[in-house]
């Protein structure tokens, strides 16, 4: 009688475990819902749409892309979090809205750490500090060590940025108080408006992300004085990193990576992860993001989880510290 009882229940056991299984053996079934944070034309939307058509074209998912633009970004977050968890919408977020968001905005309507399942990173913007350039007149900030000395003065830096909130904008904040500098943050309405003033002298040095200003410093009107990122970029190649210029520990990039709402089957996210690592390691879909301006990254879904548990509150602090709030 026990025995009968033990293999009832084992029974009974294999049959709960069923549908789980077959659903990620059919998945997806049906189309995927892509949500981007932002209008169409921008870095984060080609990412996106790169990752939609190779998936498409390779694996056969029907993977649909929708910018959902508002809210600084933050909508279109918001509605993945509220979504099913069933791995049919996932969102591409990004650090300004998935690491700094929930610290500068009120009721932005999601926890980045307990309302999704990451899937994994997608790519990586590096930032650039530039200042004026020989062919516009400057010669004065060449390297990171005339930054820090300038910084230093009585009269300080001035340091131009995308906007307030924005990835340069935390980013100076955190090397103001890292290397003690007297750091004015300039906010501007986007690149070009940042990169106009640094030419005309207004400001002395500009922190932007390096598709943005790639095209000026090869004319000589911006001078890139160091990336952010951990390792050269192919597009600057002589251009040193942070570090190899002598300030460490301030890596720091624009990344993007794909999020399933909480709850998501953990064999879901694993098929979800594994198709798009699949991608992103093609040549065709690599040269596409880098000639986009980022670096294809990749990886596991826990991976990606163990960086955004190191990432998220780092900027946390950040925020706190230098009392950014903003409204959307």
């Amino acid at each position: 009688m026990k025995l009968a009882r033990a293999i009832a229940h084992a029974a009974l056991a294999a049959a709960a475990v069923l549908p789980l299984v077959a659903g990620a053996q059919d998945f997806p079934n049906k189309p995927i819902r892509l949500l981007i944070p932002f209008p169409p034309g921008g870095g984060t939307d080609f990412v996106s749409r790169v990752v939609a058509s190779s998936l498409t074209d390779v694996l056969k998912w029907q993977v649909v892309p929708e910018n959902r633009p508002g809210a600084s970004g933050n909508l279109a977050v918001a509605q993945a979090a509220q979504a099913a968890p069933d791995g049919y919408t996932i969102v591409m977020g990004q650090s300004d809205n998935m690491a700094l968001g929930p610290y500068l905005y009120p009721n932005v309507g999601y926890d980045t750490l307990k309302s999704f399942v990451p899937i994994i990173q997608v790519s990586e913007t590096p930032l650039a500090i530039v200042s004026r350039g020989a062919a516009a007149g400057g010669t004065q900030l060449l390297t990171m060590a005339d930054v820090v000395a300038k910084g230093k003065t009585a009269d300080g830096l001035n340091w131009a940025t995308a906007g307030n909130g924005s990835m340069g904008h935390l980013f100076g904040e955190l090397f103001k108080s890292n290397a003690g500098l007297k750091l004015t943050q300039v906010p501007y309405k986007g690149a070009a408006p940042a990169m106009a003033d640094v030419m005309g002298g207004q400001t002395d040095v500009a922190i932007l992300s390096v598709p943005s200003v790639l095209g000026l410093s090869k004319s000589g009107k911006l001078t890139p004085i160091a990336v952010t990122t951990s390792k050269r970029v192919a597009m600057l190649p002589n251009v040193p990193t942070l570090s190899e210029a002598g300030i460490k520990d301030m890596d720091t990039g624009v990344w993007l990576g794909l999020f399933a709402p909480a709850g998501t089957p953990p064999d879901i996210v694993a098929k979800l992860n594994a198709g798009i690592a699949k991608v992103l390691q093609m040549p065709e879909v690599r040269e596409k993001i880098i000639n986009g301006g980022a670096i294809p990254v990749g990886g596991g879904s826990e991976e990606f989880a163990a960086f955004l548990r190191v990432d998220y509150p780092k900027w946390g602090r950040v925020v706190k510290d230098a009392g950014v709030k903003l409204s959307q």
